[in-house]
């Protein structure tokens, strides 16, 4: 995956550009909270491919290995052929990705943002463990399991710049590929727009198998989903829509439909279920976004969280070669952690506030311990030091005459039996 991490950098300028624009342009199509969100969840998905990366691969190798029935020669035109075949097999996941429930919940994560630009794009999510299936017929075309990752990465740098409301419409292009107006469609929750626009770089496809919807001018795009997240939570983002499906079916008393809640279509839900625990939704026009108000110097530590926070994931994925498993668990952990007290603090959650000066304080000396190199630790040190000082200015705005009690996360909890979908 050298292709993603030689593209993160370029991910990062163009966010900044885009930044620089919407502050220029006063479109406020970006909000502090939302965007170090998807930011944060990116980073989890980032953690967890280097978990679970080699379970597909080698899958995806072994019938190569087992059942190709071409080999294939080195010629640009293969790659090329490849790219493409790639794109129709990521149709249909991505289509599957909505259609079913079990797949939806890993799916949902990449929808959960109620805003749309740069950043939305990598709000990837953390749980996609069945999609490789999808690609095995690549395998016995003989696509090599390079090649495969290769284009699967190209593939993903291409979706990119679709996650931007600054581009309107491209003429010719619409017509071919994926772009920023026929995507903002895929990202609606109207009515009008839900299930479509599938292509991850081609919308030839959605043309081809009756899923494509122009963005309208009658019809705004509204963004999110109709079960709400209403959580900055990295962590709960990836886990809402299982916990729930697992909800329904415990409370189904059919065993039939103990196993239907997971695979069959999005949105279904038991009758006995949908009579015990109905799922009330409004109408789209009363959707609201969730925006919990955030102090200015809260907002401003939670930035500097998150700066630390990418710096920590860059340095996991350039090193990761070099490091021991020990540094390297100790390092996830410390990254997962503050994902996910920054995401809670952007929540205003009191109790992550008050757990803020004890995590700063013993990650130095949690570091020094796994035996990473003594600038490393002085850095983390010093960085410490100055988030202790921002942490204190900042409680001192948020609270000025309050404890830090423990209120409850908003977010974290729903119906029983509700399974958020985008119907």
């Amino acid at each position: 995956m050298e292709v993603i991490l030689y593209a993160i950098p370029i991910f990062l300028v163009l966010i900044a550009l885009e930044l620089l624009t919407d502050w220029r342009k006063g479109t406020g199509y970006y909000r502090t909270n939302d965007a170090i969100t998807s930011l944060n969840i990116g980073i989890l998905s980032r953690l967890m491919t280097i978990v679970h990366q080699l379970i597909p691969f080698t899958f995806y190798a072994l019938v190569y290995d087992k059942l190709a029935m071409f080999t294939l020669p080195e010629s640009p035109w293969v790659w090329v052929g490849a790219f493409i075949i790639y794109d129709f097999f990521y149709y249909w996941k991505h289509r599957m990705g909505h259609e079913m429930s079990v797949l939806w919940a890993s799916h949902v994560v990449h929808h959960s943002s109620e805003d749309y630009n740069l950043t939305t794009a990598l709000r990837q999510t953390s749980g996609a463990v069945f999609t490789w299936i999808f690609f095995l017929p690549m395998a016995v075309m003989g696509v090599e399991p390079v090649m495969l990752v290769t284009v699967a990465a190209l593939n993903l740098v291409y979706q990119f710049w679709v996650h931007t409301r600054h581009i309107k419409t491209l003429g010719w292009m619409e017509a071919i590929f994926v772009t920023p107006s026929n995507h903002r469609v895929h990202h609606a929750q109207n009515r009008v727009y839900i299930d479509k626009n599938y292509g991850g770089v081609f919308i030839i496809w959605d043309r081809l198998f009756g899923t494509f919807m122009p963005e309208l001018d009658e019809e705004p795009v509204v963004f999110g989903i109709r079960g709400a997240l209403k959580s900055f939570n990295p962590v709960w983002a990836n886990l809402q829509v299982y916990s729930q499906l697992a909800k329904d079916s415990y409370h189904t008393a059919s065993w039939k439909d103990k196993f239907k809640v997971w695979f069959g279509r999005t949105g279904w839900r038991p009758a006995d279920v949908t009579e015990k625990f109905p799922l009330n939704k409004r109408p789209l026009s009363e959707f609201t976004r969730f925006d919990p108000k955030l102090s200015p110097w809260l907002s401003r530590y939670c930035l500097i969280q998150h700066i630390g926070l990418l710096g920590m994931t860059l340095y996991l994925l350039v090193r990761q070669a070099e490091l021991s498993g020990v540094s390297q668990a100790i390092l996830s952990v410390a990254i997962l952690v503050t994902a996910v007290q920054t995401g809670l603090i952007l929540q205003q959650v009191k109790l992550a506030i008050a757990l803020e000066a004890p995590r700063l304080l013993s990650m130095p000396v949690l570091f020094l311990t796994a035996g990473f190199e003594k600038n490393i630790v002085l850095t983390l040190a010093v960085a410490s030091v100055i988030s202790l000082i921002f942490l204190t200015l900042a409680v001192r705005q948020a609270f000025p005459s309050k404890a830090l009690l423990l209120p409850e996360e908003p977010g974290a909890e729903s119906e029983p039996g509700a399974t958020p979908s985008r119907n």
